[in-house]
């Protein structure tokens, strides 16, 4: 066996020169693993790369299958992204507090077992299993929220029509009437008792003055009817003002990133296939931009969270006012960004990312009086140069990770024009 590795190691080498490729480590090792394969030799350094992608999770093995990566040190860029266990606490946190439902509470109980569940392993985030967990709390804290509101417009309904029938009594008990009633009493509390037949109109009188009063009694009970009415009706609309400003709220918040006030990559996906299908009918010409701060972890390691947080914000401001409101623009995770940009000559396209990286570039970002200096790495294609809206962002992710690998700071395009 050590005359077999002793020959895949001069291969190896000799390939690398033939190759014109430079010896480096990571290429050595990737060579050294496709003659290894030939030899049929068993080398531990090799076996261990596809053990350790056998344990990633599908999203990021497809990734790898996708980009043809066979090193760790290519692996590297994929590793980062993922979420920090040190900060998984937070996000369990934050997904308690997020699917909380906004107006019903029937949900709290179980939100709260499966809160303590992820927040004792927070690693469990990552299971497909849990996230579909998470996607049903989703769906039933919008159709909590939404009985609730359906039960208070039912009992609107039924408060209006009971105002209907107090409103009926109202008018039937007022008016020319309740002037008339009051006429009568006083006229017979007028009568001048002295004269014959006292006692007949003792009795008529007696009679009169209790009827008259029971009529003001009902009117007096109309009333109290009605302003008790008018109270409930001001107290339910007081809810109800309250239940459209907390569904509105809900809503914004979906649909928007909390941090930069982009859209988030939910609502960007439902915007991008609202435009895929317009391209499908009229042939709209659009392109598609990948945005990604460079080195941004080593701003976070050096301004904290809320220095890396102030840089987002600010790109995610910058992209929205320099982006037109007929295209769309979104924060897709962490510090990547996409936008869809519609075009009719290239020039449109081009001028638009030499502006957006023009204004970042020559600007500073300014963190408690310290001016940061960013540079951001992009991928672009157009849609027309591909079958599917699918294999356009796959190609714009691979031109973004390609502006990275090439020393950031740039945008490339498909047709490998670079800005």
């Amino acid at each position: 066996m050590g005359n077999d590795i002793k020959e895949v190691a001069k291969k190896t080498i000799k390939n690398l020169f033939i190759k014109n490729i430079e010896p480096t480590p990571n290429e050595y090792h990737k060579e050294f693993c496709i003659i290894a394969k030939e030899y049929k030799l068993n080398a531990k350094e090799c076996t261990q790369f596809k053990e350790l992608v056998s344990r990633l999770n599908n999203e990021e093995q497809e990734e790898i299958k996708s980009k043809k990566i066979t090193t760790f040190e290519d692996m590297i860029p994929i590793l980062l992204n993922r979420v920090a266990t040190k900060n998984l606490k937070t996000l369990t946190s934050l997904f308690k507090e997020s699917m909380t439902p906004s107006i019903s509470i029937g949900l709290d109980d179980k939100i709260t077992k499966f809160s303590v569940k992820i927040g004792n392993s927070p690693a469990l985030l990552f299971e497909e299993e849990i996230q579909k967990e998470m996607q049903s709390f989703i769906t039933n804290r919008f159709e909590a929220d939404k009985k609730v509101v359906q039960e208070k417009t039912a009992e609107i309904a039924k408060l209006v029509t009971l105002m209907g029938k107090h409103l009926n009594e109202a008018i039937s008990s007022s008016g020319d009437s309740g002037v008339e009633v009051s006429n009568i009493k006083d006229e017979i509390q007028a009568i001048n008792l002295t004269n014959n037949g006292i006692k007949e109109l003792t009795t008529l009188q007696s009679k009169l003055i209790n009827a008259a009063m029971s009529i003001e009694n009902e009117m007096t009970n109309v009333g109290e009817k009605l302003s008790s009415g008018k109270d409930k009706v001001q107290e339910l609309e007081d809810k109800v003002k309250i239940l459209e400003e907390q569904l509105s709220k809900t809503k914004e918040e979906n649909l928007k990133d909390h941090l930069t006030g982009l859209l988030t990559r939910k609502a960007y996906e439902y915007e991008a296939k609202k435009t895929e299908e317009n391209y499908k009918r009229n042939d709209t010409q659009y392109a598609i931009v990948f945005f990604d701060i460079d080195h941004f972890k080593a701003i976070n390691d050096k301004y904290g969270h809320a220095g890396g947080d102030m840089i987002l914000s600010t790109f995610g401001k910058i992209l929205s006012k320099y982006t037109r409101d007929m295209d769309i623009v979104g924060r897709y995770g962490g510090e990547e960004f996409i936008a869809i940009i519609h075009f009719n000559l290239k020039r449109e396209l081009l001028k638009y990312l030499k502006r957006i990286k023009s204004i970042v570039t020559q600007n500073n970002f300014i963190y408690e009086n310290k001016k940061i200096k960013i540079t951001f790495s992009a991928g672009v294609t157009i849609r027309n140069d591909h079958e599917s809206y699918d294999s356009a962002i796959q190609k714009a992710d691979m031109l973004l990770y390609k502006a990275k690998e090439e020393g950031r700071n740039k945008i490339i395009l498909e047709d490998n024009t670079v800005i």
